[in-house]
């Protein structure tokens, strides 16, 4: 059985891991919230990730790669808002372009600059976020208290109503005088900061560097999160935990016997995140109820 410092520790580790799985997750309610399906949170991770790592090394401050993460998401975000909402464009294939950009251009970009295979050089001292309070780091705690901001404002303040107006009924917020691209707009940039939030969180603070297709699905698990959540701050953070726990819970594992089983292979443990993945959305992706306006181009009348 394990003992109550095994279990503190994978509790603070899964805490840890879930960060970035929960910042992509909150960064999918904001934009499905305003009628914006969004796809393309894997690659506004990994285009984030090394942004932040890039600039951190070059400039040996991790802060310089917190806005660096933040600036390239944001920018991938509006590129992807211009082609959604401004030209209408499948809002599931403008996703997905953006997950390829990313994937190639951070590796591309990687290295051409540092000549590392597409890694960057690994960030110490001042270029990285160490643990300030019970094993997390400040990225970590600014990723939980995302939770309660989301919340605030999206069920508490006139944005928050309007933004969600935009994903329901655009037509009805257009009839009160209310730009729906311009609401939308607004979501999809939060979107894109908060996957710049999470892309630093794992170069800045859990991988100490870059290292091509770091993101490793995590923006996928982030959306089979929010499916499971029902669109929901409060339960995205649950879900996103209990995707945290079991990384956590699967790294203690690797290598352990298990009774009747013995030694389970790692690439086994390695996979139940995704098996849970599947799970979820095997069994919730019906039963959800989306925005209605989810993944529908607004046209003006």
């Amino acid at each position: 059985m394990p003992d109550a410092d095994m279990l503190l520790s994978i509790l603070a580790s899964g805490v840890r891991l879930s960060a970035p799985v929960l910042c992509a997750c909150l960064a999918g309610l904001w934009s499905e919230r305003a009628g914006i399906v969004d796809i393309g949170l894997e690659g506004k991770l990994l285009a984030a990730a090394f942004a932040g790592a890039a600039a951190a090394s070059l400039t040996g401050s991790a802060y310089a790669g917190l806005f660096a993460a933040l600036g390239a998401s944001l920018a991938l975000a509006l590129l992807q808002g211009y082609a959604a909402i401004q030209r209408g464009g499948d809002q599931i294939v403008c996703g997905m372009a953006v997950n390829m950009i990313a994937a190639g251009a951070t590796a591309l970009a990687g290295a051409a600059i540092f000549g590392e295979g597409g890694r960057t050089p690994g960030l110490e001292g001042a270029a990285r976020f160490t643990p300030v309070f019970a094993g997390q780091d400040g990225l970590a705690f600014a990723a939980l208290a995302c939770v309660g901001v989301t919340s605030f404002i999206l069920f508490q303040t006139r944005w928050g109503l309007r933004l969600r107006a935009a994903g329901e009924n655009p037509q009805a917020l257009a009839a009160a005088g209310i730009s729906v691209s311009r609401t939308r707009y607004g979501a999809v940039a939060v979107c894109g900061l908060l996957c710049g939030l999470g892309g630093a969180d794992l170069a800045l603070s859990q991988a100490a560097g870059f290292l091509p297709g770091m993101s490793a699905g995590k923006g996928f698990i982030a959306l089979a999160a929010l499916i499971f959540a029902r669109w929901q701050p409060g339960a995205a953070l649950a879900s996103c935990l209990a995707f945290g726990l079991l990384d956590a819970a699967a790294i203690r594992m690797q290598g352990a016997a298990l009774p009747g089983l013995g030694p389970v292979p790692v690439q086994a443990i390695q996979a139940l995140p995704y098996i849970l993945t599947i799970i979820l959305l095997a069994g919730f992706i019906g039963r959800s109820a989306a925005p209605a306006a989810a993944g529908v181009p607004y046209k003006k009348e």
